[in-house]
């Protein structure tokens, strides 16, 4: 191989690491910015987009993330059963009642490229509506972030 010149990123080569974050009292649209960077691995310098470069993220206190304005009471979540009158609509407030990891990951999803790789990137995304997390042995002592 000439000097200078870049050698091509396998999927061999890839180290994954863990990441914890805490958006417990944080706005929900910067905090998910920076998760799916973190599970893309744009940071990396190995990054490519054919491959899943990205990290193990860990959310932690998903319940008590902000938003700004009125999203609280304007901001809804659609889905379709795929049948005749499945429609179902639902604000945010009442989401974050019933599951409140699933505004995360909606936010995060949007955020992540639209391709055959998300779903990949979303499995490697685990979300805690508390402080409490099972993942604990993952994290060395000092290095959370």
């Amino acid at each position: 191989m000439n000097k200078g010149q870049t050698s091509p990123t396998k999927a061999s080569s890839i180290k994954r690491e863990w990441h914890l974050v805490d958006v417990g009292e944080k706005i929900l649209g910067r905090e998910a910015a920076a998760i799916a960077m973190l599970l893309t691995g744009k940071s990396k310098p190995y990054f490519v987009r054919n491959l899943d470069c990205g990290d193990y993220v860990v959310v932690v206190n998903a319940k008590t993330v902000k938003v700004s304005g009125n999203k609280e009471t304007q901001k809804k979540y659609y889905r379709h059963s795929g049948y005749p009158g499945g429609f179902k609509a639902e604000r945010l407030i009442d989401l974050r009642k019933r599951k409140p990891e699933e505004i995360i990951k909606e936010a995060v999803k949007g955020m992540l490229p639209q391709n055959r790789l998300r779903d990949k990137m979303l499995k490697r995304l685990y979300i805690f509506s508390g402080a409490e997390h099972k993942y604990e042995n993952r994290f060395k002592k000092g290095e959370a972030n």
